[in-house]
């Protein structure tokens, strides 16, 4: 999307990095460039209009759901491995642990065979 004006800060840049500003985790100066970006080019400024009433629909929609208690502890844990620089296991951390029959060998799909006389 371009307004097919030049900007200061190019729209594609803004579109970029919309959620980035839409959350208020970028420097207050890139935030400046922002805001004066959206002053001049409408386009960007719907899609942040856009984007902002999506972002507070979903939060009025669905802020209230708790997370269980147990799926946090997870995640958690799984952030702490990575920032440790530990292997993280490649199974799903939010499945239950396999019961020692299912954590066998893959079993193959049976053969057919011909079927045998008595």
């Amino acid at each position: 999307m371009s307004c097919g004006e030049p900007h200061e800060t190019d729209c594609s840049e803004i579109l970029d990095h919309l959620y980035e500003f839409l959350d208020r985790e970028m420097p207050d100066s890139d935030c400046v460039k922002f805001e004066h970006h959206f002053e001049e080019c409408s386009p960007c400024l719907e899609k942040y209009g856009l984007e902002q009433a999506v972002k507070k629909l979903v939060k009025r929609c669905c802020g209230h759901d708790d997370v269980p208690g147990d799926l946090r502890s997870k995640v958690m844990g799984r952030i702490e491995l990575i920032r440790s620089g530990q292997a993280v296991p490649e199974q799903d951390v939010t499945a239950a642990p396999a019961s020692p029959a299912t954590s066998a060998a893959p079993v193959s799909p049976a053969t057919p065979t011909a079927p045998q006389e008595s």
